[in-house]
């Protein structure tokens, strides 16, 4: 399995942008095109059907090497051994937790990485504090998977590059092929990638042509 501050390609099986596709078929195609992180994020189903999801993502992850991260249900990647969640800042410190072990426990059955969101320096500096395993950085541009969140633009993308250097972080949002050269060049070196893949009309292929720009 890679380790985390060695993955570069952040990807996505998200149910907005299932396009009539099973969440399988879309895991084998995003680890073909050379993903390494795979976010289960689906914000319309209950728990039960995320959970029945990641059960069957979770293999197809772990023969290719892939960590597999759950949006939002910690408690769903602890149950069925993923390595990874996710949840936004709101979430996270609105619900009273200050660190991460208030979330995925801290009694070793399964150690558990959890990642925040971040919008701006100070959000990024607390969640380190809080010690997230990563940092998701952005949204960069203006994004359809976050209505109403206005974008960061790339200076917070050199705030991060600047100052998170002993840190894994990930520029996220609004990121495609055309925009992906200003955002490396503002010092990005991990990126995640939703629509600008899921909409593809062949996601290995944009898979593949996202990762042949990042670095080894």
């Amino acid at each position: 399995m890679k380790r985390l501050a060695d993955c570069r390609l952040y990807t996505f099986i998200d149910s907005a942008y299932l396009h009539g596709r099973e969440p399988v078929t879309l895991a084998s195609m995003l680890c073909d095109g050379g993903a390494d992180l795979i976010q289960l994020r689906a914000k319309d189903w209950p728990e039960e059907r995320i959970l029945r999801t990641a059960e069957s993502l979770l293999p197809i992850c772990e023969m290719n090497g892939v960590l597999l991260v759950i949006n939002d249900h910690p408690s769903v990647a602890r149950r069925i051994g993923a390595p990874l969640a996710h949840m936004g800042q709101e979430d996270f410190f609105q619900a009273g937790h200050r660190h991460v072990v208030d979330v995925i426990g801290d009694d070793g059955e399964h150690e558990l990485g959890l990642g925040l969101s971040s919008h701006a320096p100070n959000e990024a500096e607390r969640a380190i504090e809080a010690g997230a395993a990563y940092i998701a950085v952005g949204p960069v541009y203006a994004t359809p998977t976050k209505p109403g969140r206005p974008a960061v633009s790339l200076s917070y993308v050199r705030w991060a590059a600047e100052n998170l250097r002993g840190t894994t972080w990930f520029a996220i949002g609004g990121i495609t092929l055309a925009t992906l050269e200003d955002v490396l060049g503002a010092g990005a070196t991990r990126i995640c990638v939703v629509s600008a893949i899921l909409d593809a009309a062949n996601v290995v292929a944009a898979c593949r042509e996202f990762r042949a720009h990042l670095p080894a």
